[in-house]
């Protein structure tokens, strides 16, 4: 029974998730990123095999995805994180067609079709008032932990309203507010209303479409899921037990078990690792090279591929009059 393994590498979190032919999940893992991606991936990968009661020779395939795909050795392939929320989507909600993403670094708003394809997207990462990372700081600020901040938001009874789209002045209008009195569970409400309204503006800019899901680390904030429900007036899904955070992990799962299913198929075998790859002689040859200016010629280009360039010293500036 093959076991494939969807890893992704996000900005804050690496989430992990391990699942079995039947597309079951086995088990999973989430922690924190830090600076190191590669030992945060290895990390992640240990603790999802301890929790799935698993060894590591077990694991016929993974797929890595998240902006640091390209830094996990032990990949067999990677994939878009665009590409692997819309798998994820139609696999969890086949009715889903717009997928709202509020990530750690930025939020994306994907319009897919009924097979899972991406039709069109946009990306907010250009400011921290639009992603996960200002309510961190709202939280931080408040003596808060981010797990914190849902059940406390619930708990507000006049919101306040957090009008700046800039981190840096939203933070300010945080510190006024509590100066003058503000309950902090009203300040934290009326951040994730301000956090949703432009959630919601960069989906209606990629051409919302009825069947929305919600995903990432606020799919655990019920106050953040409500504040979005209300100004898109419409239900979200949010994947059950969790899924909702490990949703690009699950849809880079699920890639890589139907890659797998092709391979055995056609009686392929399993392409190997990153780190096991050794690069093919042509891909090591240097095509061109600067390392001396000179006037020399030197040949054509080999059959190896191989092809040397001639450049032509700078002439120097001529010399003023005496």
């Amino acid at each position: 029974m093959p076991y494939v393994t969807g890893i992704d590498i996000g900005s804050t979190y690496t989430k992990a998730i391990l699942i079995n032919a039947q597309r079951e999940v086995v088990g999973t893992a989430v922690r924190r990123t830090g600076f190191k991606l590669a030992q945060a991936a290895e990390a992640a990968f240990d603790e999802l095999l301890k929790n799935s009661g698993l060894d590591r020779s077990v694991i016929t395939y993974v797929a890595a995805t998240g902006y640091g795909r390209y830094t996990v050795p032990f990949r067999n392939t990677q994939v878009t994180e665009l590409t692997a929320h819309a798998r994820a989507a139609v696999h969890l909600f086949p009715d889903t067609r717009t997928i709202l993403d509020i990530g750690g670094q930025d939020i994306k708003a994907i319009k897919i079709d009924a097979d899972g394809r991406v039709k069109a997207f946009r990306l907010n990462d250009k400011c921290a008032a639009g992603t996960g990372a200002f309510l961190e700081k709202t939280a931080r600020y408040l003596g808060l932990t981010t797990d914190d901040l849902g059940p406390y938001a619930l708990r507000a009874t006049k919101p306040v309203q957090i009008s700046s789209v800039c981190a840096v002045f939203a933070e300010s209008e945080v510190i006024n507010h509590l100066s003058n009195g503000i309950p902090a569970e009203d300040i934290v409400m009326g951040a994730m209303v301000a956090l949703g309204g432009r959630a919601i503006q960069l989906m209606r800019r990629v051409g919302i479409e009825p069947g929305y899901m919600l995903t990432g680390g606020m799919t655990r904030n019920a106050a953040m899921v409500n504040a979005l429900e209300s100004n898109l007036k419409a239900k979200l899904n949010v994947a059950p037990n969790g899924l909702g955070q490990l949703n690009g992990a699950y849809g880079a799962a699920l890639l890589g078990l139907r890659r797998v299913e092709k391979l055995l198929a056609e009686g392929k075998p399993i392409p190997p690792t990153a780190a096991e790859q050794v690069p093919s002689e042509a891909a090591a040859v240097r095509r061109w090279s600067t390392k001396a200016l000179t006037t020399t010629r030197v040949e054509p280009c080999r059959a190896t591929g191989e092809c040397p360039v001639t450049m032509k010293p700078a002439q120097a500036p001529l010399e003023a009059a005496a």
